[in-house]
């Protein structure tokens, strides 16, 4: 029967949406890069979600993450991606919390009963910390470093931690994690010299803060505000939820490409060898004959 998955079945299978289906996916922060990779693995057809994230939609949100809309301004993310999850797959079972993930919060969560982590937040200490629980917990995780201030979405890569370059999110990330026994993570990370913010005092969120009253924080708590664009973060959340999909299914494209070759390979021989029964046939039983003679 025909829905809402049908087209990605045709690629990956029926047993590989049964299982995605069964998969529960934490995402820890909604924003610019985890509000596509919310929206990727949804219409991937991932069945459980738990969605982390202290904040609420704000109007300098729009310009990048897929959550945000000048409707929904002032919004609670982990609401307004519930809704977004349920008008792609009411079936899927979605728990929010509206929390930031700290040392004080942390016992709230059971990092076994995740099959998959994505860390998309913006501070260190949040970072460390969600890796260190899903490692505990022998769980995957991939976490986002810095997509702010860069506008190539073709530089970002997926890799381990120790082989980043150009990011010093990723430099300090190192760092630490190596301080916590923990030398091998897979990240996101960008090729791309972050670029410089240009000033502009009429734009300042300084000077000019439009952050809703109920947000948990104001733009005077934060020592830098970052620059973005509409193609980085939603790239780097698509190419995070295709790494998470195919991990969980265990997809292997090489394997699946070579399969593919050879059934191609052999419907040639088939259609090349239709093609010569069917010569012989219009050549008729003498020439068959003369054939076998020769």
């Amino acid at each position: 029967m025909q829905n809402q998955f049908s087209r990605t079945q045709m690629l990956l299978g029926a047993e590989a949406m049964d299982t995605l289906k069964n998969k529960t996916v934490a995402i820890f922060g909604i924003g610019g890069v985890g509000g596509y990779v919310l929206e990727a693995l949804a219409r991937a057809g991932i069945g459980h979600f738990d969605l982390i994230d202290d904040d609420v939609v704000c109007l300098t949100n729009i310009n990048r993450q897929i959550l945000a809309t000048i409707k929904n301004i002032g919004q609670a993310k982990v609401e307004a991606g519930a809704e977004r999850i349920g008008m792609i797959n009411p079936h899927a079972e979605v728990r929010t919390h509206k929390t930031f993930f700290l040392p004080e919060t942390c016992d709230g969560f059971d990092f076994t009963s995740y099959d998959y982590c994505i860390d998309a937040v913006d501070t260190v200490t949040a970072k460390l910390l969600i890796i260190e629980k899903a490692k505990e917990a022998g769980v995957p995780v991939i976490s986002c470093m810095g997509c702010g201030n860069r506008i190539d979405p073709q530089a970002l890569r997926i890799t381990d931690i120790s082989r980043t370059e150009k990011d010093p999110l990723a430099r300090v990330m190192r760092r630490e994690l190596k301080k916590r026994g923990i030398r091998k993570c897979t990240v996101l990370f960008s090729t791309e010299t972050a670029l410089s913010p240009i000033e502009d005092d009429a734009i300042s969120c300084r000077s000019h803060c439009v952050c809703p009253p109920n947000s948990p924080r104001s733009c005077n708590d934060r020592r830098s505000i970052p620059a973005s664009s509409p193609f980085v973060p939603p790239a780097a959340g698509l190419l995070i939820a295709s790494k998470v999909t195919t991990d969980l299914i265990g997809f292997d494209h090489r394997a699946r490409e070579e399969a593919d070759l050879k059934k191609k390979l052999k419907n040639r021989e088939l259609i090349r060898a239709g093609r010569a029964l069917r010569q012989k046939a219009l050549n008729g039983p003498d020439a068959y004959r003369g054939d076998q003679d020769e």
